[in-house]
């Protein structure tokens, strides 16, 4: 069973018998559990509405501390996240389903590799969101014809407490990293929801199981975890390299290291990882070209072929411009002089950004002479004030 929850529906073992949805609640959700299978999702549980009345608390906590940085739909409407029925009265049941995705590889090995980029896993393959959605679209479609109740679908996308339903279905338990951890499926899953009328019978929650371990802790390259269990976004290096549509902070940039779309640290590290298996959706599964990229090349994208690389993936959300910011600090950290040209060449692109972190690679991978000369050419052709800004408050650059 997923997360160890009793009752929870272990959706990777045999279908259940075949039988007329239409009865009992118990057999309407012995039903939803083989047809949920049969969509590819991994595991299931249902939770009352009311069974996260104490996430809030410190959903409020974090709010408060401004550690959910520009992510201000966050702090929008927080009693529609903190209670469903504030979202939609009519729920009665809530089912979270959950599907693997775990990677082939270790991601942190990835990390030595220092002239490829690293993609964060759930980012390697096509994007979660239509994935998972179109599945539990089809789960509901089916459902409400078999209920004869209305229901809601969210994935990700709506103002909707995940880990802490999904802890309270018995999928997992959240972890001292925030994230959700299954003992089937270690740090892998994503969360799907339906909010529905039917009243179902419920899933034990799954307790606490990280007992005095801190990996997670520990691993952090930027110390995002003021204390297990809580997370300060803004040094996070999946908020930095992904949500912050600014320059990366100074004090960071060394840290990221050859990330350059989000950071799997926190999660490959977990020691349940050790029970985990590869996800089956090959739509999910990482695209060859971007399980290790190199950085010479991705910093050649222009727009076109930013779009196209990243075609039906989440990455392309963050833009072009965004990324070639994430890949020029990764050139920074490389060590490699060889990739100065390319971060030179970016000097005079069209955008700020990306001429502001052209900057601070150059000041990484040239001497320090060679780049006061380029500065001091710099100075007076460059227009955008935060890219000047950038030349004159730069790290300095290496001997």
């Amino acid at each position: 069973m997923a997360g160890g929850g009793a009752g929870v529906a272990d959706l990777r073992g045999p279908r259940l018998l075949n039988g007329n949805a239409r009865g009992s609640s118990t057999e309407l959700k012995a039903a939803l559990a083989r047809e949920a299978r049969a969509l590819g999702f991994d595991c299931i549980g249902v939770t009352d509405p009311d069974a996260i009345a104490g996430a809030g608390k410190y959903f409020r906590e974090f709010l408060e501390a401004g550690a959910h940085g520009d992510m201000d739909w966050l702090a929008a409407n927080p009693e529609r996240r903190m209670d469903p029925q504030a979202l939609w009265p009519g729920v009665r049941s809530i089912i979270m389903l959950g599907v693997n995705y775990g990677p082939d590889e270790n991601p942190l090995e990835m990390l030595a590799r220092r002239s490829h980029g690293t993609i964060s896993v759930y980012a390697q393959g096509d994007d979660y969101h239509d994935v998972v959605k179109k599945r539990l679209k089809a789960l509901a479609r089916w459902f409400a014809t078999e209920s004869g109740e209305e229901l809601k679908v969210f994935v990700d996308t709506a103002a909707v407490m995940e880990k802490p339903l999904a802890q309270a279905a018995g999928l997992g338990w959240q972890g001292k990293h925030t994230n959700l951890v299954s003992r089937e499926f270690g740090s892998w899953l994503f969360l799907g929801a339906i909010y529905t009328a039917a009243d179902l019978p419920r899933d034990q929650a799954d307790g606490d199981h990280c007992g005095s371990c801190n990996a997670c802790q520990e691993i952090c390259p930027t110390a995002a975890f003021p204390a297990p269990y809580k997370l300060d976004a803004r040094r996070c290096i999946s908020y930095l390299t992904i949500e912050n549509k600014g320059p990366i902070p100074h004090e960071f940039r060394k840290a990221i290291g050859n990330r350059i779309y989000g950071c799997d640290d926190c999660l490959a590290v977990c020691p349940w990882n050790k029970f985990a298996q590869a996800g089956r959706e090959a739509k999910l599964a990482a695209r060859a070209e971007l399980r290790a990229p190199l950085l010479a090349e991705l910093v050649r994208l222009d727009d076109a072929a930013f779009r196209a690389l990243f075609a039906k993936s989440p990455v392309k959300r963050i833009g072009r411009d965004r990324f070639i910011r994430n890949v020029l600090i990764a050139i920074g950290n490389a060590d490699d002089a060889s990739l100065a040209s390319e971060a030179e060449r970016l000097l005079n692109d069209a955008s700020p950004l990306v001429r502001g972190a052209a900057v601070w690679a150059l000041s990484q991978l040239m001497a320090r002479e060679a780049f006061a000369a380029l500065a001091k050419r710099a100075d007076a052709s460059e227009t955008d004030d935060s890219v000047r800004l950038e030349w004159c408050t730069t790290g300095q650059p290496s001997s």
